[in-house]
Parts: C-alpha cells; sequence; structure tokens
C-alpha cells in the first residue's frame, strides 16, 4: 500500500492480523514481518514476525510512502486479513500523542546507545590511562637497570684495563725493559 505524504506531515499508522477464530489466541504461523519505506528508500519502520504494531514519524522527504506485508512462516499456505490504519497530515492530528511516544521512545533508545558509547570510551580512556602509569614504570624501571649496567660495565672496563696495564708492567719489569 502506498500513501502520498508530504513533506514535514505527521504520519501515524495501526495494523493488526485478523484473527479468524474469535476468542481464541492467534495461531503462531498468523505472524507478518512489515516494513515502511520512504520513495527514496529509506526505512521508517521494520517490524519482524509480529502480528500488531504501530509507526509514526515525521516525513523527511514528500512523495509516495510504501508499506509491505509480507508472511514467510506459512506451513501449510493460508490467507491472512490485516487491518490497516494510515493517516498523514491532517488525519493523523488525533494520533498525536501515539506519534509523540513512538518518536520519544526511538530517540530514547538513541540516547541509550549514545550513553552507553560514551561509557565505553570512558571505560577505554581510564584503561589507556592505566596502561599509560604502567608503560612509564616499565620505562623508569628499564632506565635504572640500564644506568646500573652502564656503571658496572664502566667500573668492570677500567677494572681490566688497569690489571693489563698493571700485569703489562710486571712483565716488562721482569724483562728488563724498563
Amino acid at each position: 500500500m502506498t500513501e502520498d505524504v508530504m513533506h514535514d506531515a505527521m504520519t501515524v499508522g495501526k495494523y493488526s492480523v485478523v484473527n479468524p477464530n474469535e476468542g481464541y489466541p492467534l495461531p503462531d504461523n498468523y505472524r507478518i514481518t512489515v516494513r515502511v519505506t520512504s520513495p527514496y528508500g529509506s526505512n521508517y519502520h521494520y517490524m519482524d514476525h509480529v502480528d500488531s504494531g504501530n509507526f509514526a514519524f515525521t516525513a523527511s522527504e514528500g512523495g509516495d510512502y510504501m508499506t509491505c506485508f509480507w508472511a514467510v512462516y506459512h506451513r501449510p499456505q493460508l490467507s491472512l486479513s490485516i487491518d490497516f490504519e494510515w493517516k498523514s497530515g491532517v488525519a493523523a492530528k488525533g494520533w498525536s500523542k501515539i506519534a509523540k511516544r513512538g518518536q520519544i521512545h526511538v530517540m530514547e533508545i538513541e540516547l541509550q546507545k549514545l550513553f552507553d558509547i560514551i561509557t565505553s570510551i570512558h571505560d577505554d580512556l581510564f584503561y589507556l590511562r592505566e596502561r599509560e602509569e604502567e608503560m612509564q614504570e616499565l620505562n623508569r624501571a628499564t632506565n635504572s637497570k640500564m644506568a646500573t649496567f652502564t656503571a658496572l660495565s664502566l667500573l668492570i672496563c677500567l677494572s681490566v684495563a688497569g690489571l693489563q696495564i698493571w700485569h703489562l708492567k710486571s712483565f716488562f719489569e721482569k724483562k728488563k725493559l724498563i
């Protein structure tokens, strides 16, 4: 089904699968998938494996908005009836509470996602700060060990040089060259 919706117009819809057995629960195989798309293919509403639902949005682009209903899970095949009501513009004024509630719910979900992303970034920054402190401590320990090793190497080199000089001096004195 299509509906011509003007730019920035409020649009609301309500759909439900008609129960063929009045007074009994709807069978599980009476489920449908619903998608509402804009003239340029943007998704405004998508529900999978449902028997009823509502949608509400403000059209960001003018043109023919399309609602598609399809049923995938039917074995054996059966015929479904769908009760569908779609209002836009002035006709949707009575449904503004549902529309606002739908928009607030979407905004609430988006805000929750943003809050989770911010929390994740915050935790990552603290983790990186801890890792930086560990790396700085490792760097200080390595510098300290290198300074000790350098001093020890210098001391050993000077000791070996002193021993060589002492050995050469005693060797030359024995040979009576000095």
